[in-house]
């Protein structure tokens, strides 16, 4: 084994938390105080960043209508994760802290400015997720019948991130110089127009918000496609990814640093998490009990069908549990977490794709055991696929104080024991601590 450090990260939504379970919090964290107390959590267990997912409509996907995300909770209600990454950055001193927020809600001046101000607030660990979203209904809310292409959303996407750009390079470092002697705040000589004109966006800037301590946020990203790589490979500081088991983690890594180095990346500055749902328990049979008494739940199979079809666009209630999916589905959706959960020619049942995968769309590889077995076996997958860490999370991203324990007090003591991850924060700023190995 290699033994070397790998980072953590954690993905999560602002939605009710297990609100149905025996140790659930009863579906009421509105006031952001649950996930504060969770982000503290994370802190004193030296996570890279916790990251807020978001959606911008009530899904009627599954089953043709709002019932079945509404009466789970699954999906909706889901609040805005840029004041809750506000609340938790201002709660803790190294966390980072990344907001979901789509390219389809912001202008981008908007979206800059925000940025900037969520960073200068946390002091240097805000990140943003960049997304596009992928739902018509979502499309629906900003004025469009329908999304563009995937293919058109790259390519203004491509366009929002050069303007997001210029405008949180419009302040020059040393623009504010704050001469009390000669009364000058900002030296206007060091804060620049962008005088943007493209072919989807025209804006004049400066940005009206000072550098912030990072310059600009780290960029998160979750392409899968070919071009959602390419994409990710450009801009990210750190790619969320779930692939299916330990040799497609490692091509998806190999391939993401390859594309990279095609755009004049260092890819050692590109932090890849991939997904993992641990389960760990005092002992090897309690683990597997546990993970068993989930997948048996009764609103299991309902709840990630509803989380899948809403993210997909595509209606699963209208597929037989029993049977194989008739075909290979595409979407205008999210292709990559689709083809993630149905995998194409396995044979397997609609209901085996879910059981199987725990959730078949947030699980790179299996989890299962005591901390210290759990901590071993990350310790094999991290040394096989070359770096760089894992983003834990739950089949639907919800979360119950007791899980978070689990981890926390459990799984990363084990790690740290083995020196797999760290026990301190060495930096201030999200970025130098992505970097910090």
């Amino acid at each position: 084994m290699s033994g070397k450090k790998f980072h953590l990260g954690w993905f999560m939504n602002f939605t009710p938390d297990e609100w149905r379970e025996p140790f659930g919090q009863g579906g009421q964290p509105w006031d952001g105080q649950f996930y504060i107390e969770m982000a503290r959590a994370l802190e004193r267990a030296c996570f890279d960043y916790i990251m807020i997912e978001d959606k911008l409509m009530v899904s009627e996907t599954y089953g043709g209508s709002r019932e079945g995300g509404l009466r789970s909770g699954v999906m909706a209600p889901k609040h805005d994760p840029v004041p809750l990454a506000v609340a938790m950055g201002m709660a803790t001193q190294r966390l980072g802290v990344i907001a979901t927020m789509s390219t389809l809600g912001y202008p981008p001046f908007l979206l800059a400015r925000l940025a900037s101000t969520v960073d200068s607030l946390t002091q240097g660990r805000f990140g943003w997720n960049v997304v596009t979203s992928a739902e018509d209904l979502a499309a629906q809310n900003f004025g469009l019948e329908k999304l563009p292409s995937r293919e058109q959303r790259y390519a203004m996407a491509e366009e929002y991130m050069e303007v997001v750009g210029k405008l949180l390079d419009s302040w020059d470092a040393d623009a504010v110089v704050l001469d009390r002697e000669a009364g000058v705040y900002a030296d206007h000589n060091k804060i620049h127009p962008i005088n943007h004109k493209g072919e989807f966006f025209k804006v004049r800037g400066p940005l009206n918000t000072v550098r912030s301590p990072q310059g600009r946020p780290i960029y998160v990203q979750a392409g899968a496609s070919p071009r959602g790589r390419d994409f990710a490979a450009r801009h990210a500081d750190s790619i969320v990814s779930v692939a299916s088991g330990v040799a497609s983690m490692k091509e998806f890594r190999d391939d993401i640093r390859a594309r990279a180095v095609a755009a004049g990346r260092d890819p050692d500055t590109i932090k890849i998490l991939f997904c993992v749902t641990p389960t760990v328990a005092e002992t090897e049979e309690e683990a597997h009990t546990k993970h068993k008494r989930m997948l048996n739940a009764p609103h299991f199979i309902d709840d990630m069908l509803a989380s899948v079809s809403a993210i997909t666009d595509i209606d699963f209630a209208k597929f037989d549990l029993d049977k194989p999916l008739p075909e290979r589905l595409v979407t205008n959706g999210e292709q990559g977490s689709l083809d993630k959960f149905q995998q194409h020619g396995s044979g397997k049942t609609l209901r085996q794709l879910v059981v199987d995968g725990a959730g078949g769309i947030v699980s790179s590889v299996e989890l299962i055991g005591t901390p210290d077995s759990v901590a071993a076996r990350m310790e094999e997958v991290m040394a096989e696929v070359g770096g760089d860490g894992f983003l834990i999370t739950t089949p639907v991203l919800r979360v119950s104080r007791r899980y978070v324990v689990d981890i926390t007090d459990g799984l990363i003591p084990a790690l740290q024991k083995r020196g797999l991850t760290r026990t301190e924060y060495a930096h201030k700023t999200l970025r130098e601590n992505l970097l910090a190995f």
